[in-house]
């Protein structure tokens, strides 16, 4: 009977010390955890699939505003507006009411060196409302590869 209790007492303390070492481990970053892999370029960059280079605006050359209200937003509604100038001298001007953290929707214009990218959608993949805050867009169009790694400039 002794050996018994012995050999409880042991595996209770055991599945004891276990479950106190499990419990005292928690991942101590917020919830939900932003993001925290680092952006593939930081600007604007996208590959088309008959184009044998990679199109790039870094960050700096970008100026990006979010519309908070749908009084000033693009077409009547909250919205980002990214325009900038590569160092060839190509204008691009991007405009979405895609503001939400995984919401996938329509773009309202996106117009590379004058010329209307037409039949686009955009998925936000990291949301921002501040002068400073990082957002995230990937833009879908058959085959290119397009996406957004920009610091929120103004806040109108």
């Amino acid at each position: 009977m002794k050996i018994i209790l012995k050999n409880t007492v042991t595996i209770v303390l055991f599945l004891t010390a276990i479950l106190f070492i499990g419990s005292s481990c928690g991942d101590d970053t917020p919830t939900p955890a932003p993001p925290e892999d680092p952006c593939n370029y930081q600007g604007l960059s996208y590959t088309l699939p008959s184009a044998s280079y990679e199109y790039l605006i870094p960050e700096e050359d970008l100026n990006t505003q979010f519309f908070p209200n749908a009084s000033n937003g693009p077409y009547g509604n909250p919205g980002i507006e990214i325009a900038g100038t590569d160092t060839n001298g190509q204008f691009m001007f991007f405009t979405t009411n895609v503001i939400t953290e995984d919401e996938t929707g329509a773009v309202l214009s996106f117009t590379i060196d004058g010329v209307e990218v037409p039949g686009v959608t955009v998925t936000c993949t990291k949301a921002g409302a501040l002068v400073g805050d990082e957002v995230r867009y990937v833009v879908h169009k058959s085959g290119a590869v397009i996406e957004f790694c920009v610091v929120i400039d103004e806040v109108l």
